[in-house]
């Protein structure tokens, strides 16, 4: 299947062509390029989206970079100018989309009082994987998790009768935390940093959802006409869903979509959370893409004329390793910023979502397949 079949199209361009590469510094890519290469080594390969590269067309790129660590930023653009084509991805119809997601820092406790009441939850024993082998007739191709009990393989309690208590009392909690508010925009986030009261951090990062589909709650917002399309941001929601209390519910279980997370070790907090592609994200400059079509590890570099925000009044333009994805991030030119952890990273993450463009740096011998 072309590119073009499915709506989009690879267009070769020089490296003279990307607005601001040569004031980019990909030499911070190093260390996740290292991460990846040493994960491929010890597990298996990245699956490959419908684009149609593989880890096998990556590994020589990271097994080339890993063999020769640039000395400067000069020397880091130089190797990817010797080493990859660049491919623009020109959608069919209208632009890419750049929108931007963080680690949050929540308050919890390891039981749960008056103050402490909403829990995160691990995966539960009853939710089975869904593939083609064991989909029933009449559920939707998109999901990827069910129920599996006595009765067969069907949809999974969605967000609203968990909260309601489905899963209360079978041991799955990790931690309560003080908002509900906090739990489901770190459900949105996929990750998060738990701060104990008696101040040690833990880290949880995503291990399943509840299968069905997301359904955004910006966008149920502008819908009802709650928040101008112009002022949506994180920072607009969480501040509507403080000032309706008695609201909140509808609004969250909107979104169908629940978020199981498994406990992860922290051993160094200087460094990101491990994501999708199962190796740590580096702030500004990992990307979250479509899984469906694209393949963990492969360079991309992204230009957002407007988005002044993460670079000092700059337009974005930088070097990205594609090393997560999310429910919301679906196309060939859509991508998802990783912007850091905590309150900061939160800030410059709840206001992105920019036109942008996309370009995949693909090793010279795989390019030789697209152009």
């Amino acid at each position: 299947m072309s590119a073009a079949s499915v709506g989009y199209r690879l267009k070769p361009v020089g490296f003279t062509e990307l607005p601001g590469w040569e004031k980019d510094d990909p030499l911070v890519l190093w260390p996740a390029m290292a991460d990846c290469l040493e994960h491929l080594r010890k597990a298996k390969p990245y699956r490959s989206g419908s684009l149609g590269l593989s880890t096998s067309d990556l590994l020589p790129l990271l097994e080339a970079a890993v063999g020769a660590v640039p000395k400067n930023t000069e020397e880091a653009r130089r190797f990817f100018e010797a080493n990859c084509q660049v491919l623009q991805i020109v959608p069919q119809q209208g632009s890419g989309l750049v929108t931007a997601f963080y680690e949050p820092e929540v308050d919890v406790s390891d039981q749960p009082d008056a103050v402490y009441r909403y829990p995160f939850y691990a995966r539960p024993h009853d939710l089975v994987d869904v593939s083609d082998a064991n989909r029933p007739s009449g559920m939707d191709a998109s999901y990827a998790f069910a129920l599996e009990d006595a009765v067969g393989v069907r949809p999974y309690p969605d967000r609203r009768e968990i909260d309601c208590g489905y899963l209360e009392n079978r041991g799955l909690e990790i931690a309560w935390a003080r908002s509900k508010v906090d739990v489901f925009f770190t459900h949105v986030q996929g990750a998060a940093r738990l701060r104990y009261p008696d101040g040690h951090i833990a880290r949880i990062t995503y291990a399943a959802k509840a299968g069905h589909p997301f359904s955004g709650i910006g966008r149920h917002l502008i819908d009802l006409g709650e928040i101008r399309e112009q002022d949506i941001s994180m920072q607009s929601i969480r501040a509507w869903l403080a000032a309706h209390p008695d609201r909140v519910d509808e609004i969250l279980w909107h979104n169908r979509s629940y978020i199981f997370f498994r406990e992860v070790d922290v051993p160094d907090l200087a460094r990101g959370p491990v994501a999708a592609a199962k190796v740590p994200l580096i702030a500004g400059r990992s990307l979250a893409v479509d899984r469906s079509i694209h393949t963990f590890g492969f360079p991309f570099f992204v230009h957002a004329r407007g988005l002044t925000r993460l670079d000092a009044g700059r337009d974005f333009a930088r070097l990205m390793l594609a090393l997560d994805t999310g429910s919301a991030i679906v196309g060939p030119a859509r991508g998802d910023i990783f912007t850091g952890s905590g309150p900061e990273a939160g800030d410059m993450a709840g206001a992105v979502r920019n036109a942008a463009d996309f370009y995949i740096l693909v090793p010279k011998q795989a390019a030789e397949r697209f152009v």
